[in-house]
C-alpha cells in the first residue's frame, strides 16, 4: 500500500464506521451511489457492480459539525443544504442512466464572513472492497499539468474494479480565483492515494468576501467497468470517457467572427510592415519574429507561412506576388555538401552567438527537418517544382538519419556527423517521441508523389516506434497531431489495426494537453480560452502557430476518416476543437487585447499593438501575454480558417459559413448547395450565409436532409442569415433567382 497521511487515514476510518448511516442513496445503471455526512465533511460514495468503492467530498469545514438541513430529489438531481461555521453550502448531485455512466457534483459556498483557506484536502479517497477498511490500489495515467484540463483518469486496480475520468469544471471557480488572486492551474492532480481536486491557498488579505455565493467545486465524473487490458484500450476508454463527459458540460458560447476582414488585415500588414521582413542576398525572407534580425532566416518560418497563402490563393482565386518571393529564396537552404535543406540560411548561420543551444550552424533540432520537408512536399503534390526538387534531394538524408537513430530522435544533432548535442527533453523522459509519426507523413508523401514502396515502408518502420508510449508520446502539439493523420492514411493503405489504434493514441495525447475550461478571471476576462491547446507537455502558455497547425492537421484527419469506421468521441472531439479555435484564435492578434495586458518586456524582437500579426503567447489569467513575441510564422492562422470554414457560391453575393468542418460541397446552376457536416448530431454547428457586397442575400431555404421543414435562421445585423443545425447531418440549401 502507497504511503498516506494521517488526515486521509482518519477519512478511511470515518467512513468505514459500521454504524455510518447514508442519507440519500440511489442505484444507477448497476452503481449505488450513497451520501453520508461526517463532522466536517459530506461525502459521496458510489459502490461498482463488483463491490469496489470510491469516496468523492462535496462539502468541506475542517473541525466542524455540519449540519444537514434539506434533501431535495427529483428523477435527475438531488439538492443538498448544509449548514456549517464557514457559511451555507449548496450541493447538487446530477446522476444519469446513459450507457456510460456519468456524474456532477456541484458545491457552492454561501459565506458567513470574510474567509481565507491556507489548506484544503484533495476530495477523493478510494476506499477500496465494501468489506475491508484497506485502501484501493490503482494507477493515475493523466493527470492536470499548469493549466490544461482539470482532470483525473485513472484506475482501480486492487480489488480490480473500473476506471474513472474526473473532470473539475474550472470556469465555474472564476469568482473565487478572481477574488482570491488564485490561479486554476494545478489544482487537479495528487499522489496516490491522495487524488483529486484541491481549492489553491489563498494569500493574506485575498480573502472570500461574506455574504457572497461562490462555486468551489463543480466535478463531473464517468465510470467504467473496465480497467484497459492493453495501450489500445486505454485510449480508447480515455476518449470515449472524455466525449462523455464533454456532452454534459457547459461549454461557452461562442459568436461569428468574420475572417475575410481579419485575414485581409492580417494580409496587408504582413505584405508591408518592414517588421515581417529581412533581405539577403537579394531575397526576401519572412522574419519568425516582428523586427527579429538577430536570427537567421529560417526554412520552417518560410514554409509555415507560405503554405497557409497557398490554401488561400487556390480558394480565392487571386495571385499574391509574396509567394513567388519567398518561393525563390528556398533553394538557398540546400546544402549539396550534406545532401539536405538546412535550417538556417547557410550565408546568415554563422552570425549567431549560441546563446541557446539550437542556435549553432549545424544543430538540427529533430523535427525541424521533417516539418519542412512535409510542408516541401505539399507544395510538390501541388505541382510546384521548386518544392518537389528540393523534397526529393532531401529525402536520402532524412532516411539516413532516421535508420542512424532507429527511429528514435533525439532533441539535438549536429547535422554533418549525427552525433547527439541533447539527447532527451529532460532526464529520463527520453527526445521527441512524436517525430516518428510525423517522418511517416514525410514518408508518405513521398510515396504518394514517386509511388516507390520503400518510402511506405519506411513509414511503416517509424510507425511502429510509437508504439507502448501510452500519454508520453506527445513533444510538440502540431507535430502529434500531423503524426494522427498519417497513422490513420497507413491504415486505410494497409488496412492494419495498430494504425489505427497509434492514430487514437495520438489524438489522445493531443486532448490531454488542451484546456476544456475558461479563464474568466484577471486578464482572462479579456479573452477566450475554452479548448485552447498547448504547444509542449510543460508550455505555461498556449500558441497560435501549433494551434492553426493542429487545426488544419484535424481538418485532414477528418477527411481521410471519411467512410472510415472511427471512433464517434474522436469525431466529436475533433470538430469542437476546430468549432472554438475559430471564435477564439482571433484573440491571438494584439489589436484584440487591451494594451494592459501586454507584457512590457519582450524575448524575441517586439509588439506592435496597432498590427495584425498575432502573438505567440496567451497565458493565464494573472500573467501578460506576448512575452515571446509577435509570431509573424503564426500568420497563416486566418489563411488556414477562410478557405476551410467559407464555401464560395460562383456569381452569388453570399458565401456560405459553418463552424463544423464539412465534406463534399457543391453548388449547381439551379441555385442549390449540399454539403454534409462533421462533428455529433447530439451537438450544434452555425451554419450562415454571409454577405459579400451591398446587394440582400436572397430568399433561401435551408433543411437538413430527411427532413420536410425549413430551418429558422434570425438575420444578423449585418444582414447574413444564422441558422443552428445539428452536427453530423447533410445540409440542403436552396435560393430563389434576385
Amino acid at each position: 500500500m502507497s504511503a498516506a497521511s494521517p488526515w486521509l487515514l482518519n477519512i478511511n476510518k470515518q467512513l468505514n464506521e459500521p454504524g455510518l448511516q447514508s442519507v440519500f442513496g440511489r442505484e444507477v445503471s448497476g452503481y449505488l451511489f450513497k451520501v453520508f455526512l461526517t463532522n466536517d465533511s459530506c461525502w459521496l460514495i458510489v459502490y461498482w457492480p463488483k463491490g469496489s468503492r470510491i469516496a468523492f467530498r462535496m462539502a468541506y469545514s475542517p473541525d466542524d459539525q455540519l449540519e444537514l438541513k434539506r434533501v431535495l430529489a427529483n428523477d435527475r438531481a438531488v439538492t443538498f443544504t448544509i449548514s456549517s461555521l464557514m457559511g451555507e453550502y449548496e450541493v447538487v448531485l446530477t446522476l444519469s442512466s446513459e450507457e456510460t455512466p456519468v456524474i456532477r457534483l456541484k458545491t457552492t459556498l454561501q459565506t458567513a464572513a470574510p474567509l481565507l483557506f491556507p489548506y484544503w484536502p484533495r476530495d477523493i479517497v478510494p476506499l477500496g472492497a465494501s468489506s475491508s477498511d484497506v485502501l484501493a490500489e490503482g494507477e493515475v495515467k493523466v493527470s492536470q499539468v499548469g493549466a490544461r484540463s482539470g482532470q483525473l483518469y485513472f484506475n482501480l486496480t486492487r480489488p480490480r474494479a473500473g476506471s474513472v475520468l474526473y473532470l473539475q469544471n474550472l470556469t465555474a471557480l472564476a469568482d473565487y480565483n478572481q477574488d482570491t488572486e488564485t490561479s486554476a492551474g494545478g489544482t487537479v492532480g495528487g499522489e496516490w492515494p491522495e487524488i483529486g481536486f484541491a481549492l489553491p491557498p489563498t494569500l493574506k488579505n485575498k480573502s472570500l468576501k461574506a455574504n457572497k455565493v461562490y462555486t468551489l467545486s463543480d466535478a463531473i465524473i464517468a465510470f467504467s467497468e473496465e480497467v484497459p487490458a492493453d495501450e489500445p484500450a486505454m485510449v480508447q476508454q480515455y476518449l470515449d470517457l472524455l466525449a462523455a463527459i464533454y456532452l454534459k458540460l457547459s461549454t461557452p458560447a461562442t459568436t461569428y467572427k468574420h475572417w475575410p476582414d481579419i485575414l485581409q488585415k492580417g494580409l496587408d500588414d504582413l505584405q508591408k510592415s518592414p517588421g515581417c521582413w529581412s533581405q539577403v542576398s537579394g531575397n526576401h525572407y519572412f522574419n519568425a519574429y516582428v523586427c527579429d534580425y538577430k536570427t537567421p532566416p529560417e526554412i520552417m518560418v518560410q514554409l509555415a507561412v507560405l503554405l497557409p497563402l497557398t490554401d488561400y490563393t487556390a480558394w480565392s482565386g487571386t495571385q499574391l506576388e509574396m509567394i513567388d518571393k519567398i518561393k525563390a529564396g528556398l533553394p538557398a537552404f540546400y546544402n549539396e555538401e550534406l545532401g539536405t535543406i538546412m535550417r538556417w540560411h547557410p550565408k546568415m548561420a554563422d552570425t549567431m552567438e549560441g546563446e541557446e543551444e539550437h542556435k549553432k550552424p549545424l544543430v538540427m533540432d529533430s523535427w525541424y527537418l521533417q516539418h519542412p520537408l512535409l510542408n516541401l512536399s505539399r507544395l510538390a503534390l501541388k505541382g510546384d517544382k521548386i518544392g518537389k526538387k528540393l523534397f526529393l534531394d532531401s529525402l536520402e538524408f532524412a532516411i539516413k538519419v532516421a535508420r542512424h537513430f532507429d527511429y528514435a530522435w533525439p532533441v539535438f544533432y549536429n547535422m554533418d556527423t549525427l552525433e547527439v548535442v541533447k539527447a532527451e527533453t529532460q532526464p529520463g523522459k527520453g527526445g521527441e517521441k512524436d517525430v516518428p509519426g510525423l517522418y511517416a507523413h514525410v514518408m508518405l508523401q513521398a510515396w504518394e508523389l514517386t509511388g516507390e514502396r520503400r518510402y511506405l515502408t519506411e513509414a511503416e518502420k517509424a510507425a511502429q516506434r510509437l508504439h507502448r508510449l501510452g500519454f508520453e508520446l506527445f513533444y510538440q502539439a502540431n507535430n502529434t497531431s500531423f503524426s494522427a493523420g498519417a497513422l490513420l492514411r497507413l491504415y486505410r493503405i494497409t488496412k492494419k489495426e495498430i494504425y489505427k489504434d497509434l492514430s487514437y493514441l495520438c489524438l489522445a495525447n493531443v486532448f490531454k494537453n488542451v484546456k476544456l475550461w475558461d479563464c474568466n478571471y484577471g486578464y482572462g476576462k479579456n479573452f477566450p480560452s475554452f479548448f485552447a491547446l498547448f504547444p509542449l507537455n510543460d508550455a505555461p502558455y498556449t500558441a497560435v502557430y501549433e494551434e492553426q497547425e493542429v487545426f488544419c492537421a484535424f481538418h485532414d484527419y477528418l477527411h481521410h476518416a471519411r467512410g472510415q469506421d472511427i471512433l464517434p468521441s474522436v469525431r466529436l472531439l475533433l470538430s469542437e476543437y476546430i468549432r472554438f479555435l475559430i471564435d477564439r484564435a482571433v484573440y491571438y492578434y494584439p489589436t484584440m487585447l487591451p494594451k494592459e495586458l501586454l507584457s512590457e518586456k519582450v524575448k524575441t524582437g517586439e509588439v506592435d499593438p496597432n498590427l495584425w500579426i498575432a502573438l505567440e503567447d496567451l497565458h493565464d489569467g494573472w500573467e501578460k501575454s506576448g512575452e515571446v513575441g509577435q509570431e509573424v510564422y503564426g500568420a497563416g492562422n486566418a489563411f488556414g480558417i477562410v478557405p476551410r470554414h467559407y464555401m464560395r457560391v460562383v456569381g452569388q453575393p453570399f458565401m456560405i459559413y459553418t463552424d463544423y468542418p464539412t465534406y463534399g460541397f457543391s453548388s449547381t446552376k439551379q441555385r442549390q448547395a449540399e454539403f454534409r457536416l462533421a462533428g455529433d448530431g447530439r451537438l450544434a454547428a452555425r451554419v450562415m450565409l454571409v454577405k459579400t457586397g451591398k446587394e440582400k442575400i436572397p430568399a433561401f431555404e435551408i433543411r437538413a436532409r430527411g427532413q420536410q421543414e425549413s430551418l429558422k435562421g434570425r438575420q444578423t445585423k449585418e444582414g447574413h442569415l444564422e441558422f443552428t443545425v445539428p452536427g453530423d447531418s447533410e445540409i440542403q440549401i436552396s435560393w430563389h433567382k434576385r
